[in-house]
């Protein structure tokens, strides 16, 4: 019996690093997928999410939010590389998940799906609280609006939602054209949270209140500031997508057709699956992935890399940035990537030419100051992964013997030296001889 535990100890020991580094900077599409649920229903409600997902090449492990042997890591080790959580109900998670292990999953640069809807506990308020997002505090309160329903509902919380984000990079450059119907909760962003961005926005004539109950008092959440589903970027780039509407991931708003109140376009399919399709695609890295190779950087006419530079030399620099198609690495093209020449403050900023190949590249003077200089790249476009990269490179002045002979703008000062030993060698003269 000894024996056998041994065995399986180190069979654990061996099998758990491969599938922790599952996940790598050269294939940075996640692959293994926990996915929690408070009811096991929601595997078949919304199978169509979960069958575009398996498509796609992720490993789904699907468990309940309670069971007692969940884990996010054994032995130090992540056994996922994301996590989808659609168990909004949950007071307590099983195992040895809490709040604080799904935000180290996070810190540790990897995905996270979140979604709620009324039902939603402190936990998961909690856990979005974390990430920027406030959820109303009423429980019972939806998203209504009277302008922008559905006509197939009736007390107007089944939202026929339009305002989308504008980025390529997070929704894709097919244009969801059906409005997404959304049911749930509002939210709303921390202000002092950068990171997080609205994705899905209510429109102006939207108000969280209870949809049972007359109003009391002005709703606290109205109009566009509320947010129906959001985005986090952390600084690590670790990707969080919050939803306040369980239903949007559900096969029946997926077959859903969608008349929007006051238009006349009506559709046979809304636009959840194409959004929830998209969005998932980057919250796994699948779209707006950068990577980028080593800052090269030379003199002018030569190739090898130098130790230092003097002021005033002619440099080349150049760095190669791709991004992660879904499959494989193609050439990023863009024309808005900068480099700084930084010592305390930037010297020399130049917005870098690109060829089209994913080599992007400048030229430029070394300032007439010596000390020690940074390339500095730092990227950072909406819905792409941040990058920052640097290098450190001393630049020293001319030496003695390197300065010309006689510089131009000196002439003045040299004319008035030979000028002053005339004077002087006349007035001498004068002087000395004349009677």
């Amino acid at each position: 019996m000894m024996n056998l535990s041994r065995s399986v100890a180190l069979i654990s020991l061996f099998l758990l690093p491969l599938l922790s580094f599952s996940f790598s900077v050269d294939n940075p599409t996640d692959r293994r997928v926990l996915v929690l649920l408070d009811d096991v229903s929601l595997k078949s409600s919304h199978s169509i999410f979960f069958s575009t997902l398996k498509s796609r090449g992720f490993d789904l492990d699907f468990k309940l939010a309670d069971d007692s042997k969940l884990a996010l890591q054994r032995y130090g080790q992540y056994l996922y590389d994301g996590l989808i959580v659609f168990a909004p109900s949950t007071e307590r998670f099983g195992g040895s998940l809490d709040s604080k292990s799904i935000a180290d999953f996070v810190d540790s640069g990897r995905d996270l799906i979140l979604s709620a809807d009324t039902s939603a506990s402190d936990l998961i308020r909690g856990i979005a609280l974390e990430c920027g997002v406030d959820f109303d505090e009423d429980s019972s309160a939806m998203v209504i609006d009277h302008s922008s329903f559905s006509v197939s509902d009736g007390d107007h919380t089944l939202i026929a939602a339009d305002d989308l984000v504008k980025s390529d990079a997070i929704l894709g450059k097919t244009k969801i054209e059906a409005p997404v119907l959304f049911r749930g909760v509002a939210h709303s962003l921390n202000p002092t949270n950068n990171l997080v961005l609205k994705v899905l926005s209510a429109s102006p004539s939207a108000y969280s209140a209870n949809p049972s109950s007359k109003l009391s008092s002005p709703p606290q959440l109205t109009g566009s500031a509320i947010s129906l589903v959001s985005v986090m970027q952390a600084r690590n780039n670790a990707r969080v997508v919050i939803s306040g509407s369980l239903q949007l991931f559900s096969d029946r708003l997926f077959r859903s057709g969608v008349q929007k109140a006051g238009s006349p376009n009506k559709y046979e399919k809304s636009g959840n699956e194409q959004f929830a399709t998209e969005l998932s695609k980057w919250v796994f890295h699948e779209r707006g992935h950068l990577k980028a190779g080593s800052l090269v950087h030379h003199r002018v006419g030569e190739t090898d890399e130098p130790a230092i530079y003097r002021i005033k030399d002619d440099l080349e620099f150049s760095v190669e940035i791709l991004e992660w198609s879904g499959k494989s690495w193609e050439p990023y093209v863009a024309d808005d990537v900068q480099v700084q020449f930084y010592m305390m403050s930037p010297y020399v900023l130049k917005t870098l030419s690109t060829d089209k190949k994913g080599m992007f590249h400048t030229s430029f003077k070394v300032p007439d100051v010596y000390g020690v200089f940074q390339f500095k790249v730092e990227y950072g476009k909406l819905g792409y992964t941040t990058l920052s990269l640097s290098k450190q490179i001393p630049v020293r002045p001319y030496r003695h013997n390197e300065y010309e002979r006689f510089i131009p703008t000196a002439y003045p000062y040299y004319g008035a030296c030979f000028t002053t030993m005339a004077g002087f060698f006349v007035f001498s003269f004068v002087y000395l001889y004349h009677k």
